[in-house]
């Protein structure tokens, strides 16, 4: 029962875990498209900045090629002019002109003799392409410090007259990253064409200089921006917006990730909130299903039950007592009504058996008075005139009343079938006991079935006396019994009679013989009217049948009657 409240209570809560379970996965998956969203955001506008940054000092390239100090070539007048512009544009440390095969020509700080650019990259870019060219991660040969360079061609009609170059300084855009600002757990990136860190937020000092793993440089030159989850390179889960260098004006790499952990934290929150609440939710229903369930259906029950096994077990005055307007008080009350009444009639019925019992023993009483009486007067009539006749006559009259003071009496106990024949058959005997044959083992039969075979074996007796072969002097009878498992299956065998005929109606004694049998022994009965004599065959049930010991008899006079 405890586990059916249980279960009833798992019902009532299971609609409502679900609608949690459901509302939760749903949260998840719209935060989940909200932190992607804001990631793509997020790298956009981070792109965007570093691309006006580029756009910045790309017009202040321009500008610088317009000068005519710059122009001419003098290289005098050129240094002062770029150290004047370099002074005034915090972003950059240097700028400098370089001659068609790489040496410089002027600068806005003195270079060291000798010092060559033809092998930096950009340079090579901008002398091959004629095109404004921005570099990769550079340690600057002038300010030995890190930059981004961005080198323009200086032409003169379709003649190259030298490069314009200068470089970004990288401390100086880990700055402005910086100074963005960036939430707890995220991160920015700006990468370079190689794939080199320019600048990142947080741990730049870790990071800044070093190249992106291998599994994140499809990325750089991806074909369009997208946003994906991925581990960063300091452990965290993060969903991660990225512009790749393939998009029109984006000449560097920018990511812009998002924590998991701080993104979900709100709802890991109310996830861990809401769990706790279910579980507290169903604690107080598995303890209010255990509490009002005992208290309001268990105990009523288990009181209803002790009350059945006390009236059961013996105790007639037994009761619920219970009283009240639930449904298990109706129950009890029901209950009560029930056995006081089944009391009040089992005191009827015992005053019924005492009182059928006082009538039977006086029927008993007068049958034998009445026997008494034929005896008496037999003995006055016949004795003296013929005593050997009133002899067999006195001991037949004797046993008959034997016979019925065994019907009668209710006080009968268990008897063997070789007992209960020989007091049926011993009414009919006419010192002829040699024409009875009696074989079978000694089986002990309760009260309730000696008796039913008792009126049996006197009604087929009666029978044989008045129709059948006992009604002969040659005529004789078996009677031949076995025990097969929990049956009795017995045979009663006449010859040497007269020849007998199936009767046109059914009698009082047919009737007798199939009904006298409780319905618990399924007793069955089957008559052949056979022309040597009558085949009654009966079996019923006797439950487990108690053996005293197998004998054979030939005659009831060896039973010692």
């Amino acid at each position: 029962m405890k586990l059916k409240l249980v279960a009833v209570a798992a019902a009532a809560l299971a609609p409502v875990v679900a609608m949690l379970v459901y509302n939760e996965f749903a949260l998840r998956a719209q935060r989940n498209e909200e932190v992607r969203a804001n990631a793509a955001q997020a790298a956009r506008e981070a792109s965007s900045e570093v691309e006006r940054i580029i756009e910045g000092v790309r017009a202040m390239l321009v500008s610088v090629s317009a000068m005519p100090a710059v122009r001419h070539l003098d290289a005098a007048s050129c240094s002062e002019s770029l150290k004047s512009v370099a002074e005034n544009v915090p972003n950059v440390r240097t700028i400098f002109v370089l001659d068609p095969k790489g040496s410089p020509i002027c600068c806005s700080q003195p270079i060291n003799a000798g010092t060559t650019f033809a092998d930096r990259d950009y340079f090579n870019g901008v002398i091959d392409s004629r095109q404004t060219v921005v570099g990769t991660y550079t340690m600057s040969r002038v300010s030995d410090t890190a930059v981004l360079p961005i080198a323009m061609p200086l032409m003169e009609g379709d003649n190259l007259k030298g490069v314009v170059v200068t470089g970004v300084r990288l401390d100086w855009l880990q700055n402005r990253i910086t100074e963005r600002g960036v939430s707890p757990g995220n991160a920015v990136a700006i990468a370079d064409g190689k794939g080199t860190i320019l600048a990142r937020v947080p741990f730049p000092e870790r990071f800044v200089g070093t190249v992106i793993p291998d599994e994140f440089q499809s990325l750089i030159h991806a074909d369009e921006p997208g946003v994906i989850d991925v581990t960063s390179q300091d452990g965290t889960e993060r969903i991660l917006g990225y512009r790749p260098i393939a998009l029109p004006g984006s000449p560097l790499y920018v990511s812009a990730g998002f924590s998991k952990k701080e993104a979900f934290d709100q709802i890991n929150r109310s996830t861990l909130a809401s769990g706790l609440g279910i579980v507290g939710g169903v604690l107080l229903a598995f303890l209010a299903a255990f509490l009002i369930g005992n208290r309001f259906l268990l105990a009523p029950i288990e009181r209803i039950a002790a009350t059945m096994d006390r009236w059961r077990n013996g105790e007639t005055k037994a009761r619920t007592g219970m009283r009240g307007p639930d449904e298990l008080s109706a129950v009890g009350a029901t209950l009560d009504g029930l056995l006081d009444e089944l009391d009040r009639r089992r005191l009827e019925t015992e005053r019924g058996v005492e009182e059928r019992a006082l009538l039977m023993r006086e029927l008993t009483h007068r049958v034998k008075n009445g026997f008494t009486l034929v005896q008496a007067i037999s003995r006055q009539t016949f004795s003296k005139v013929e005593p050997e006749r009133y002899h067999s006559f006195s001991e037949r009259v004797a046993a008959l009343a034997r016979t019925y003071d065994l019907l009668l009496s209710k006080e009968t106990t268990s008897s063997s079938v070789r007992e209960v024949i020989a007091a049926a058959m011993e009414a009919h005997l006419d010192g002829g006991c040699e024409r009875i044959r009696v074989d079978g083992p000694d089986v002990v039969l309760p009260a309730d079935l000696a008796l039913p075979l008792s009126l049996v074996v006197h009604e087929l007796a009666t029978n044989a006396t008045k129709y059948g072969s006992l009604s002969s002097e040659t005529g004789k009878v078996s009677i031949v019994w076995r025990k097969e498992r929990e049956r009795l299956d017995l045979t009663w065998t006449e010859s040497g009679g007269p020849a007998v005929d199936a009767p046109a109606r059914k009698g009082f004694g047919s009737v007798l013989i199939e009904r006298a049998f409780p319905s618990k022994a399924r007793s069955v009965s089957r008559s052949d009217y056979l022309s040597e004599g009558l085949v009654f065959e009966l079996s019923f049930a006797a439950g487990e049948l108690e053996s005293l010991s197998q004998v054979s008899a030939d005659g009831v006079a060896e039973q010692g009657t």
